[in-house]
């Protein structure tokens, strides 16, 4: 359940919209919202003093774009802090213990992101939390179609959990299960009888009827990013949730993971590539 939310503003991009998308959602509602604007480190005191002005304007001016209903949230509080953005969204998303972060992407690829120093990029490969990033280039809609990436792994069992509450009596709602499996030929949309035959796919479509959950089932061959990044765009999905597993050892939890910086992960993939905004359940293996 998604209880407490930190939304990493940084005056551009299209968070308020995704977060307002979401409010609409019973699931999420009643959450507690923080909204974070980080200022960077300055030369001289003016500099930082005007920066700190700038960062409150700026924090005020997203509350008031987001038009949160008190009814419906129980509290919204802003944060405004100084340092390295990075750094501090990673910082305050375990103060509060976030269930959720939301930020907005460049949707930068391979070394560019490393190059550029991406915020995003850089949450993304150290935070724990559950991540929904949202391009730039990206268009919020509401979130009636929500793709969940299927296969064996707890994350992926995470993400359908997920789904399922967030579109628990959305009477407009569907589930698209994607299933990328080595024999098929092309994409398909899998009848009914045949998914349900589907060892992966029968209990995650058992779970939906249990919350009266429409379900659509498509199953692709290729590789997994290309190929859950073309069902989504094929699907429309307006919400794509994607298990990303945290395999790094304890003692490289400090430092970015160099293999998926350079892009070779289905998450990394998807992260650049999909055509919705991307909400990642980051759980370790």
């Amino acid at each position: 359940m998604i209880e407490k939310i930190l939304l990493a503003d940084s005056g551009t991009g299209q968070t308020e919209q995704m977060l307002n998308a979401l409010m609409e959602l019973p699931a999420i509602q009643r959450a507690t919202v923080t909204v974070l604007h980080v200022v960077p480190p300055q030369v001289s005191t003016e500099g930082m003093q005007e920066k700190r002005e700038e960062g409150a304007k700026t924090l005020a001016k997203a509350v008031e774009g987001l038009h949160l209903d008190p009814s419906k949230f129980m509290a919204v509080n802003t944060i405004l802090r100084e340092g390295e953005p990075k750094d501090e969204v990673c910082r305050v998303a375990e103060e509060i213990d976030a269930d959720l972060i939301i930020m907005g992407s460049r949707g930068l690829k391979r070394l560019q992101s490393i190059l550029e120093n991406s915020v995003s990029q850089y949450v993304f490969q150290l935070s724990s939390k559950p991540m929904l990033l949202i391009k730039d280039d990206v268009y919020v809609k509401r979130l009636n179609r929500i793709m969940v990436a299927i296969n064996a792994s707890a994350a992926a069992k995470e993400s359908l959990d997920l789904a399922l509450q967030l579109l628990r009596d959305n009477k407009s709602g569907k589930l698209i299960l994607a299933h990328v499996i080595p024999d098929a030929t092309e994409r398909k949309t899998l009848t009914s009888a045949e998914a349900e035959r589907d060892p992966l796919l029968a209990p995650a479509i058992a779970a939906a009827k249990r919350f009266g959950v429409t379900v659509q089932c498509v199953a692709m061959s290729g590789k997994p990013g290309e190929a859950i990044c073309r069902i989504a765009e094929e699907s429309h999905a307006d919400l794509l949730i994607l298990g990303s597993p945290d395999r790094r050892p304890s003692v490289a939890r400090s430092l970015p993971d160099l293999d998926r910086l350079l892009g070779t992960s289905t998450s990394d993939y998807v992260r650049v590539q999909a055509p919705c905004p991307v909400l990642f359940i980051r759980k370790g293996e």
